[in-house]
């Protein structure tokens, strides 16, 4: 089982992008929440009650096997676990709020609190949300293709890969000082794949070029007709990652 945690986030460099924002819209367009982080905050009691539930059936492991990613049914804990390939397709999103031990939750539910409110302050909600959960499932789409098949994966680290992405991506939209940046994400990348850890370098590397994709179509959509270039290229996003992870399933 792979856990996929990020335990280190950039909380310096990050605070830097909310100088330009405006009130009540994100910069790249959008609403922003009234009350600062309210969409982060929410994901994160998510993850919280999940964890909860996990905790409460541990002595099955039903949650866990019911919500994380398996790319193809196994046999596990006396009985037969459910795959991608047998049509479990919402663990490409359930993953994503799913994790087994208090280190796991803790280390990324951290990175998604100092991470999440500047972004979300930025993108404006609903496009915070949808880089959100868009690295999320382009990371359970690298999964499906490049991890053993019998393999589950779990955790929101390839959704917070994610915002490490779209960090980058608005801090060159706005010239902001790239050294932080590039240093906390290069630290994160020498954990996933040096650390010795039961990490998944396919949902963390996947994660992360889906944030970075799908936020340059934000911050880099022509200002006129903004808002269709942007839903329009998240979408096709979206759509390109499930259809890869539909035709992975179909080989398995």
């Amino acid at each position: 089982m792979h856990d996929a945690a990020v335990g280190f986030q950039c909380p310096e460099c990050v605070k830097q992008g909310a100088k330009q924002t405006r009130q009540g819209k994100g910069t790249y367009g959008g609403a922003r929440a009234l009350a600062v982080g309210q969409t982060t905050m929410t994901l994160i009691g998510i993850n919280v009650v999940v964890f909860v539930a996990i905790v409460a059936t541990a002595s099955t492991g039903r949650v866990v096997d019911a919500l994380a990613l398996l790319p193809a049914s196994a046999f596990g804990n006396g009985h037969l676990i459910r795959g991608v390939a047998d049509g479990a397709y919402w663990q490409l999103f359930t993953s994503l709020f799913t994790q087994q031990a208090v280190w796991h939750l803790g280390a990324n539910m951290f990175s998604l609190y100092f991470l999440g409110p500047i972004l979300e302050q930025v993108l404006g909600r609903a496009r915070f949300l949808a880089v959100y959960l868009g690295s999320g499932l382009v990371g359970s789409a690298a999964v499906m293709w490049f991890s053993a098949p019998n393999a589950q994966t779990l955790g929101a680290s390839g959704a917070i890969f994610g915002l490490l992405g779209a960090l980058l991506v608005v801090a060159l939209k706005q010239h902001l000082d790239l050294r932080q940046i590039l240093f906390w994400l290069g630290l994160n990348l020498f954990i996933t794949f040096f650390a010795g850890l039961n990490i998944s370098w396919q949902g963390h590397l996947g994660g992360l070029v889906g944030g970075i994709v799908l936020t340059a179509a934000v911050v880099y959509a022509p200002r006129k007709n903004r808002e269709s270039w942007q839903w329009t290229a998240i979408g096709v996003v979206v759509v390109a990652a499930l259809l890869a992870s539909v035709l992975r399933a179909s080989q398995l």
